[in-house]
């Protein structure tokens, strides 16, 4: 929910000029986000996490109307702390009180201010949740080391403040330090330059504190260097790309809800090709020259296959386009609504609509589901929930993505 709420801030950031009526959308989810995280973060040294316990929850197939499982909640904690959860609230925080800076003033200085509380006791009581809840679910694999980073990247961002742009140059070590995991013989790479997500923050810290540094004299290393290295290992042309290409084009990395990794990459190789462009400067990949347009050239591909230009000649996003996923992973989607059945639906009752061939009776439109398999296959099935479920990390984005290729249709 956090990286979710940093990332539309972002696009906003990024794309408010392109967004229309659909602006305040975008702003009011943000401002329902933030409304809780500052709720979440009242009490001095203590941040509350999550709600519901998630085996229970994971068990059930129930409406939200109907849920009663138990709504346990967890916080990290001065003895039991979390720096990965908090570091990405301070950066939520503070991504959004820019958001709200010319509108809401005081709003504004209140996230900010909280962001800042936050960020301060992350960095403090430096600790993973993992140890601390022995990791059941939403386990965190690349460390803490980037959302302390990537925290301290936003509030300089927001406040423009030196002790913020010290602590990032001071500490970016850590992440060039890091040591790679193997998880269910998945690699999750701390150094990578391609990793960027819910749990990895690597590749945007380097894109977000470029802005800055290419309008500025000091020293840029190691973020430009490690932000061109990003682009060379995304660029299907590059000589070091390390990244994989479907068949059919579409960015892919293992280990389910790929279109996670396609959103965030591709935002931020159009953010860093419109920071390039500002400068006047491209990159090279050994014998290959990146320039602006073709970073946007990229990055708009991976939106036309979301949207229809693939294989399979259908749309990622629901409601969008002729053929789209019709049986996506998703309880309030997939069940009776209230009107159409108000008898309660308990834990069990909603296993035959998940187990249903029949498609969702409601709609989730704008949801962008896991996508297609390496080999561009989409089979449309709800138990296939690393193919068919929708989440807000892969939604948010792509709303900065949208925005800007609305206003620029014809870019390459």
């Amino acid at each position: 929910m956090a990286f979710s709420t940093t990332m539309l801030a972002w696009s906003v950031l990024e794309s408010r000029k392109f967004m229309g009526s659909d602006l305040q959308h975008a702003v009011d989810a943000i401002r329902w986000a933030t409304d809780y995280f500052l709720k979440a973060t009242s009490v001095p040294g203590v941040v509350y996490v999550q709600v519901g316990e998630p085996y229970a929850d994971h068990n059930c197939w129930e409406r939200p109307e109907d849920m009663d499982t138990p709504r346990t909640s967890y916080a990290v904690t001065v003895k039991n702390p979390g720096s990965e959860v908090s570091g990405e609230i301070a950066a939520a925080l503070a991504a959004s009180s820019m958001v709200f800076k010319a509108s809401d003033p005081g709003y504004s200085k209140l996230l900010l201010l909280r962001a800042s509380k936050v960020f301060k006791f992350a960095d403090t009581y430096r600790g993973s949740y993992n140890a601390s809840w022995d990791c059941p679910f939403y386990c965190d694999y690349s460390g803490y080391q980037d959302e302390l980073l990537w925290g301290a990247a936003w509030l300089h961002k927001a406040t423009k403040a030196k002790f913020y742009w010290n602590y990032v140059t001071g500490n970016i070590h850590n992440l060039e330090d890091h040591v790679v995991r193997i998880v269910n013989d998945i690699s999750y790479s701390g150094g990578s330059f391609a990793e960027f997500g819910w749990d990895a923050k690597h590749a945007g810290i380097n894109i977000l504190v470029s802005k800055f540094l290419l309008n500025s004299t000091l020293d840029s290393s190691p973020f430009l260097p490690n932000a061109d290295k990003f682009v060379c290992s995304v660029l299907p042309e590059s000589p070091s790309r390390s990244v994989t290409y479907s068949p059919g084009g579409l960015i892919f990395k293992p280990g389910g809800s790929n279109m996670q990794h396609t959103t965030a990459l591709s935002f931020l190789l159009l953010a860093y090709a419109r920071y390039l462009r500002h400068a006047n400067r491209v990159i090279h990949c050994d014998n290959i020259v990146a320039t602006p347009s073709r970073l946007i050239e990229v990055a708009k591909g991976q939106v036309d296959y979301i949207l229809g230009s693939n294989p399979m000649k259908m749309s990622y996003m629901v409601g969008y386009g002729n053929k789209f996923p019709q049986r996506i992973h998703h309880r309030g989607s997939s069940l009776p609504s209230i009107d159409e059945h108000p008898q309660h639906i308990d834990c069990k009752g909603g296993t035959a609509y998940f187990s249903s061939n029949n498609p969702n009776p409601n709609l989730l439109i704008g949801a962008v589901v896991g996508g297609p398999d390496i080999n561009d296959s989409y089979a449309d099935s709800r138990p296939d929930f690393a193919q068919s479920e929708p989440t807000t990390y892969i939604n948010a984005p792509l709303v900065g993505l949208l925005a800007f290729f609305k206003s620029h249709s014809s870019t390459s």
